[in-house]
């Protein structure tokens, strides 16, 4: 079973600029903890560290 789940940037709030957010999808089952990955910020123009949101 998969789920829809949201991810922002970690360090852009930390920077006073706006924060990106994508949305992927996990299987539940076998990926128990929050979803990291490194994605691209257009506002810093370089790739940050996102994590999962509620």
């Amino acid at each position: 079973m998969r789920e829809i789940v949201t991810i922002e940037c970690t360090e852009a709030r930390k920077e006073g600029k706006a924060p990106t957010r994508y949305q992927t999808s996990r299987n539940k089952k076998l990926q128990t903890e929050r979803v990291e990955m490194m994605k691209y910020n257009k506002y810093l123009r370089r790739r940050t560290l996102h994590r999962e949101i509620k």
